[in-house]
């Protein structure tokens, strides 16, 4: 059995006005720095045994600040990377529709039945993440490991860990900084939570 924490990473400008993000080299804002430092409050008293991290700098980032408290280095890895949302990186949600009408309306209704132009689709996620996952659970039999990522991969992840193809991918909410926590048993996953953002309470209360 290995047990598994997936963080989304931290709140960067681009989440707070709702860009589309991929392979945007963003970095946390304070916001996003403030809801690591809580999410590494509360896995502080995990037994982890390593931390893998997306190799963009906004999940390093809040991979390094979980680190900070666990005492373990964070090591990049490349099957956590974002999708690459191609000519729609950096585009608002309207600039989306006004330029790609047919195209983004279709990501909001049939998200797994798009793949963008110049970049990829959900299918590309999912055959890079999953096996990536079943690597590390081989690697790290009888341990808790953590994976810092990003909306995108989570979702899909979630998605394959909870048995659903990726046409589910919008009824499987992460929010910014989302916990989730699954094992892989014998090869069949479990999963234990999903979306917990319990440790940003007191950052929404001021």
């Amino acid at each position: 059995m290995t047990r598994f924490i997936l963080v989304r990473h931290g709140q960067t400008e681009w989440n707070r006005v709702e860009r589309f993000r991929g392979r945007a080299d963003l970095l946390l804002d304070e916001t996003g720095r403030r809801q690591a430092e809580a999410a590494a409050l509360r896995l502080k008293g995990e037994q982890i045994a390593a931390i893998y991290s997306s190799p963009m700098k906004r999940t390093i980032e809040t991979a390094d600040i979980l680190a900070s408290q666990l005492k373990l280095p964070v090591q990049p890895f490349e099957g956590l990377i974002d999708l690459d949302f191609g000519s729609f990186q950096g585009l608002s949600a309207e600039e989306a529709t006004k330029q790609y009408g047919d195209l983004y309306r279709l990501w909001l209704e049939q998200p797994h039945k798009v793949r963008f132009p110049g970049g990829e689709g959900l299918q590309d996620v999912r055959q890079r993440v999953v096996p990536a996952v079943e690597q590390l659970a081989v690697k790290h039999k009888d341990q808790t490991v953590i994976l810092v990522s990003h909306k995108m991969v989570c979702q899909v992840l979630m998605c394959a860990m909870l048995g659903l193809d990726n046409s589910h991918f919008w009824q499987v909410r992460q929010d910014v900084n989302a916990i989730n926590i699954f094992e892989i048993r014998d090869g069949s996953p479990l999963v234990m939570l999903v979306n917990d953002t319990c440790h940003l309470k007191s950052l929404a209360a001021g």
